[in-house]
């Protein structure tokens, strides 16, 4: 997973591509090494000084050293000498000399204070961070990343007390998500994990879809009319273009790239809703001016709001790419909203914490554009999610849930 992951790949990909093949074990230990490596990288490269490294050994000590300073449970022999035979098969006897040694020091500092929680994201973002949310919130934000995401899944085919009802039956327990959007599901009283959600009642049957709370809120924030022909615009893998359908709108979801549209029809196919599909750029106008009541863009960015789930992303992006994803931003924003008939709405959406991808994206938007205007309906979401312009906005550390960002937009004339 991590060889897929520095040559490019995302995590959820090399995820879904190496573990399906292990038993259950041996793959809920995988993806905690994994993602315990990626989220405490910068820290674990520090203590192990990797420059002067040969780096066909560089993930082969951040493994091992992960071990010894974050799995307790993890004998201090075992993970020293797994990780020595896999420095031997990878870079031969040197390499695993140079691992055991580095190891075994390692593993005697473990036993005196080596535990202790550092930093685990860049600086350059713990610094943005602090001067926008305070040092107290931005503890708790990067305590909820460095924390494995808890697990909701929306109702989609079953109505929300059926699926408690079944996932009960099964041992697992459940309550209420966050402000209502959804069930989290629990490890049961006799379970040691949650399963595969494939391994759930309903599953096959499109009972329903994993999904978490904010990004259903952002389609109860839209409120898309019954009735109303949306196109979502950036729909892969396609949680918000099934939500809007079970809301009532009806929905083309499109997306730009083709490799994408194969998670995107697996979704609405198992949920029974009727999408339909389209590999499309929306900067390249795929419908007439005019011709749609309603377009959600949801549209790409640094994700710096969902990053519990994609321990790859805080070391991916750099303090420049914020600025990057904004020009994108703003040309989908643009293109899209050439779509929108009069009287339409234009929904703009991210699942970033930053202003320049957020309220700096539509305000900007808004100046150029005087035919359009914000439109938030009261009612829609608790007001604890509204920014004072009325955008829906959530953050991890204060609502338990991802970081995510909406604006309604109305076209006015």
């Amino acid at each position: 997973m991590l060889q897929a992951v520095r040559s490019g790949a995302s995590f959820a990909a090399a995820r879904d591509r190496h573990l399906p093949g292990l038993a259950e074990r041996d793959r809920r230990l995988a993806y905690q090494l994994a993602a315990g490596v990626l989220r405490t990288q910068a820290d674990l490269d520090r203590v192990l000084a990797l420059a002067t490294a040969d780096p066909r050994v560089h993930d082969v000590l951040r493994l091992g050293a992960y071990q010894l300073r974050a799995l307790a449970r993890v004998p201090a022999h075992a993970a020293v000498s797994t990780s020595v035979e896999l420095a031997r098969e990878t870079a031969g006897e040197r390499g695993a000399g140079y691992v055991n040694h580095v190891l075994r020091r390692l593993s005697r500092d473990a036993g005196c204070g080596m535990r202790d929680a550092v930093e685990t994201h860049p600086a350059w973002l713990l610094k943005r961070w602090r001067m926008r949310f305070g040092e107290s919130d931005t503890e708790r934000l990067v305590s909820w990343n460095d924390t494995k995401p808890p697990f909701t899944l929306q109702p989609i085919r079953w109505t929300s007390e059926t699926l408690r009802t079944r996932l009960q039956d099964v041992g697992c327990g459940v309550q209420d998500a966050p402000f209502g959007a959804g069930l989290r599901v629990l490890r049961g009283k006799d379970a040691s994990r949650i399963p595969h959600p494939a391994q759930f009642p309903g599953y096959t049957e499109g009972a329903f879809i994993v999904q978490d709370p904010a990004h259903a809120l952002v389609c109860g924030y839209a409120a898309i009319p019954r009735g109303a022909l949306v196109y979502d615009a950036c729909a892969a893998p396609g949680g918000k273009a099934v939500m809007l359908e079970r809301l009532g709108a009806r929905v083309v979801a499109g997306d730009a790239r083709r490799d994408r549209m194969g998670p995107l029809a697996h979704t609405a196919r198992r949920a029974g809703v009727a999408i339909r599909l389209t590999v499309a750029d929306l900067l390249s106008a795929p419908f007439a001016a005019g011709a749609l009541a309603a377009v959600l863009v949801d549209a790409p960015c640094t994700a710096t709001g969902t990053m519990a789930r994609h321990p790859d992303a805080r070391w991916r992006i750099a303090a420049r790419a914020i600025a990057r994803a904004a020009i994108r931003q703003r040309a989908l924003l643009e293109a899209a909203a050439c779509l929108v008939q009069p009287g339409g709405l234009l929904v703009y959406a991210t699942c970033s914490l930053e202003p320049e991808e957020n309220s700096d994206v539509v305000t900007g938007f808004l100046e150029r554009h005087p035919e359009f205007q914000r439109d938030a309906l009261a009612g829609t979401v608790p007001a604890e999610l509204l920014t004072g312009e009325g955008d829906f906005q959530s953050l991890p550390q204060r609502h338990g849930v991802d970081g995510a960002y909406a604006a309604r937009l109305r076209r006015v004339r």
